[in-house]
C-alpha cells in the first residue's frame, strides 16, 4: 500500500519519511497554498450577500507544488494529512483536501505535537478527519482580517499619510499611543526618603506612630532628621519560612516575553528560532524535533514527558527536588489541545546538543529546557526576616532574606532573581547606635514606555489577537513606520499617533480592546461549534460598515504636497503621493488622469549573466517590488526575486541566492544556514 503524507514545511518531510518507513511518501505543500481572491465587491474575494462565502484562489507560484501533489495523490492509495496542529494547520489541511480532490474515503488527517519518531508513529495510530469547526474559525479569522484591512487601509491611505490599519494591528498601536499620552500628561512629585546606616546594613523609614509616612518636602525631612536620636531600639523581630513555586512552562507568549527580557530577543527572532528547533535538527546519528510544538496556550503536558522528567529529577537531584503539576486558573479551550513548549526529551540536554546549534539556537532551547524542568520541579524555601526599628516613634525597616532550600532554582536560578540578602540576628529591646541618618530627595516617574515583553504581556492578557501573530503585528507597526524604538522601548511616531486619532473618530466601538477580545472569544466559539461563523460577520459588518461610510463622507482628506510640475498629460499640478511601496509623483487629477512620473534609476550590476553575454542587474516590477534580471531581456528572461550571488547549489546546479543573511537554491529546497 502507498501512502502520502502532506506537511507543511519542506524540513519536516525528509526526517517523518524516515520515522515512517518505504510505505509512505512525505512531501510538502510548502505552507499555505489558497487565499482570497481580490474579486467582487471592494477586491475582497467574499460574496457578502451570500453569507460572506469566500473565493479561493492558488496563491502565485504555488500552482506547481500543487500539481505534484496532485500527481501524488494519483498514485498513492491513501493521503494523510499532517499539517501544523492549530487552527490555521486545520485550514490549510482542508485548503489540500479540496484542491487536491480528496474525499473521505481516501484521506485521514494526523496531528502532532512534536516531531520525534515514538510521537509520529502514535500519531498516525489515531487518524481523524478535517475538523471544521476548527477550519471556520480560522477562515473567519482571515475573512475578518481581509475586510477591516482593505477597507480601513483604502480610508487612512486617503486621510492619513500612513499606509495600513488592522484589525489586532491597530489595537496594539492604540495600546502604545495611549501610553505615550499618559507619560505626556504625567506630572512629577517631589517625595523624600530617610535612612540609617549602621556597620553592616541600613534601615529605611517607614511609619510614623505605626502609621504610614508621606515627606513630600525637604523642611519636613528636616523635621524629622531634628527630631531623631542616634538610638534604635530594636521593636519586633519577625521571621517566616515562606515558599516560593517555579513558574508555569512556557506559552507562545510567555516565550516571547522571557526571550525578550532575558535573551534581548525580538518576538520575530525568538518565533524563527524556535520553528527551527520544532522542526529537526541534525544530531550526530539522526535528525530529530527538539522541542514541542511553539503555538500554544496550553500549560500543561503530557504524562509521559511528566512520569520521564520525575524519573530525571529524582536521579539527578534527589527526590526532595521532585515538584507538582501546578493547575493553571486560566480556562483551556481548543486552541491548547496540544502541551505547552517543552524539549521532546528531558534527557536530551542543552549540553548534550550545543554543538549541533547555532550560538541563538543554543541560548533559546537552553532557556525553554530549564523552564520546562524547573516547572516540575520541588519549590524553594526561604527564611524571611522583618525587623521594625524605633527611634523616638519613628518606625524604621529592614528586610532580609535566605534561601534555605534551592528547589528548582537548582536548574532556574540563571533567568530568575533570588538571591540571599543577610541581615545580622536581633533580639527584641536591642539598642543600636547610628551616627549617619541622612536625607535623600527624590521625583516620582511617569508610566514606563512598552518594550517588546510588556506589549505582548498585555496583548495576552487582554485576549487581543493570538500570541502566534504578535511577532508579525509588532514587525508591521515597526515597518509602516508607526512607531520608533528608542532604547528597547516603542516611541509612537506622527504617523501612528494620527492613524489612532483618525481611528477613534469614527471607529472608536470596533477598535478597541473589548470590541477586539469579544472577537476572539466568538472566534474560540465558532472553533467548539458553538456559534455560526458567517452570522459572526454578519454581526460585524452592519456595524463596521455604516462606520467606513461615515468615516470617508467625514474626515478630511490629506494634504498632499504639490512638486511644482505640471502633468504633461493634463496640465494638473503634480503632487507626491504614498503607495505600498513608498512614495512616487503622479497627477492631482487622479482618478481621471493616471499618469505617474517614471523616475530613471541608476541600473545597480550584480553579476554576469549565466545564460548570456548580459548583466543581472537590480530592477523593479510594476508593483514596486525589486527583483534583479538580465539587461537583454526580452532576449534574456533570466530573473530571480531574490539577490543571485554567482554560486551554484550543489543539488541542482541552478543559481544561488540570498536574502537578509539565508542563502537558498533559486530552483530547487536547497538552503545554507
Amino acid at each position: 500500500m502507498k501512502n502520502l503524507v502532506i506537511v507543511e514545511s519542506p524540513s519536516k518531510s525528509k526526517t517523518i519519511e524516515k520515522y515512517l518507513g518505504n510505505d509512505y511518501k512525505v512531501l510538502s505543500s510548502k505552507g499555505h497554498i489558497r487565499d482570497l481572491s481580490t474579486k467582487g465587491k471592494f477586491g475582497l474575494g467574499v460574496d457578502i450577500e451570500n453569507n460572506f462565502k469566500p473565493d479561493y484562489v492558488t496563491i502565485k507560484g504555488k500552482k506547481k507544488d500543487i500539481d505534484t501533489l496532485k500527481k501524488e495523490v494519483k498514485n498513492s492509495d491513501h493521503v494523510f494529512l499532517a499539517t501544523d496542529p492549530d487552527r490555521e494547520g486545520e485550514a490549510i489541511s482542508w485548503h489540500l483536501y479540496d484542491a487536491l480532490g480528496l474525499n473521505d474515503q481516501n484521506y485521514d488527517r494526523v496531528v502532532f505535537n512534536e516531531i520525534t519518531k515514538p510521537a509520529i508513529l502514535e500519531s498516525f495510530k489515531h487518524p481523524r478527519k478535517i475538523d471544521y469547526d476548527l477550519v471556520n474559525s480560522q477562515e473567519t479569522r482571515r475573512i475578518l482580517d481581509r475586510i477591516i484591512g482593505f477597507r480601513l487601509s483604502k480610508l487612512i491611505q486617503s486621510k492619513t499619510n500612513g499606509s495600513s490599519a488592522g484589525r489586532v494591528q491597530s489595537v496594539a498601536l492604540k495600546l502604545i499611543v495611549e501610553k505615550e499620552r499618559e507619560i505626556e500628561a504625567f506630572k512629577e512629585e517631589e517625595y523624600w526618603t530617610i535612612r540609617a546606616m549602621f556597620d553592616s546594613f541600613s534601615s529605611d523609614l517607614d511609619t510614623f506612630d505605626n502609621k504610614e509616612i508621606s515627606i513630600t518636602c525637604e523642611e519636613d525631612a528636616d523635621n524629622i532628621l531634628s527630631a531623631l536620636s542616634s538610638e534604635f531600639k530594636v521593636l519586633s523581630v519577625d521571621i517566616k519560612d515562606k515558599v516560593k513555586n517555579s513558574k508555569f512552562p512556557f506559552i507562545t507568549s510567555t516565550l516571547q516575553q522571557e526571550a525578550s527580557t532575558k535573551l534581548g530577543f525580538s518576538a520575530k527572532k525568538t518565533m524563527s528560532l524556535a520553528q527551527k528547533l520544532y522542526e529537526g535538527v541534525e544530531l550526530e546519528n539522526e535528525t530529530v524535533g527538539l522541542i514541542s510544538y511553539m503555538r500554544t496556550d496550553s500549560v500543561r503536558f503530557s504524562d509521559e514527558f511528566i512520569s520521564a522528567t520525575y524519573k530525571y529529577i529524582n536521579d539527578n537531584y534527589g527526590k526532595d527536588y521532585v515538584g507538582f503539576v501546578k493547575k493553571s486558573k486560566k480556562t483551556e479551550n481548543v486552541q491548547d489541545a496540544h502541551e505547552a513548549i517543552r524539549p521532546t526529551s528531558i534527557y536530551r540536554t542543552p549540553l548534550s546538543v550545543k554543538k549541533y546549534l547555532s550560538n541563538d539556537e543554543y541560548k533559546l532551547y537552553k532557556l525553554i529546557y530549564a523552564r520546562a524542568l524547573a516547572s516540575l520541579m520541588a519549590p524553594a524555601k526561604t527564611k524571611n526576616t522583618t525587623v521594625i526599628l524605633d527611634n523616638n516613634n519613628y518606625q524604621f525597616k529592614l528586610n532580609g532574606q535566605v534561601i534555605t532550600f534551592d528547589g528548582y532554582l537548582k536548574v532556574y536560578s540563571e533567568y530568575e532573581d533570588a538571591k540571599d540578602q543577610v541581615i545580622p540576628e536581633f533580639v527584641v529591646g536591642d539598642i543600636l547606635t547610628s551616627d549617619d541618618i541622612s536625607k535623600e530627595q527624590h521625583f516620582t516617574k511617569p508610566p514606563s514606555r512598552y518594550t517588546e515583553a510588556k506589549l505582548i504581556k498585555d496583548l495576552e492578557e487582554l485576549g487581543i489577537g493570538r500570541p502566534s501573530t504578535y511577532a508579525t503585528i509588532i514587525d508591521t507597526i515597526k515597518k509602516r513606520g508607526y512607531v520608533d524604538i528608542v532604547e528597547k522601548k516603542f516611541v509612537p511616531t506622527e504617523i501612528g499617533i494620527e492613524i489612532t486619532d483618525k481611528l477613534a473618530q469614527s471607529f472608536g466601538h470596533i477598535i478597541n480592546v473589548e470590541y477586539t477580545a469579544n472577537m476572539e472569544s466568538d472566534l474560540d466559539k465558532i472553533a467548539l461549534g458553538d456559534k455560526v461563523w458567517y452570522e459572526t460577520l454578519n454581526d460585524f459588518y452592519k456595524e463596521f460598515e455604516p462606520a467606513l461610510k461615515n468615516a470617508f463622507d467625514s474626515l478630511p482628506k490629506k494634504e498632499v504636497k504639490e512638486t511644482g510640475e505640471l502633468c504633461p498629460n493634463c496640465g494638473k499640478p503634480l503632487v507626491i503621493r504614498k503607495g505600498k511601496y513608498g512614495e512616487f509623483t503622479a497627477c492631482s487629477g487622479f482618478p481621471e488622469c493616471k499618469y505617474i512620473k517614471s523616475v530613471p534609476k541608476e541600473e545597480k550590476e550584480v553579476m554576469d549573466c549565466p545564460n548570456c553575454s548580459g548583466k543581472i542587474i537590480e530592477k523593479r516590477s510594476k508593483k514596486g517590488k525589486i527583483f534583479y534580471g538580465c539587461n537583454n531581456y526580452p532576449d534574456c528572461k533570466t530573473a530571480y526575486w531574490d539577490k543571485p550571488i554567482n554560486r551554484l547549489c550543489p543539488e541542482c546546479n541552478s543559481m544561488l541566492t540570498i536574502k537578509g543573511k539565508k542563502i537558498k537554491c533559486s530552483s530547487c529546497d536547497y538552503k545554507e544556514d
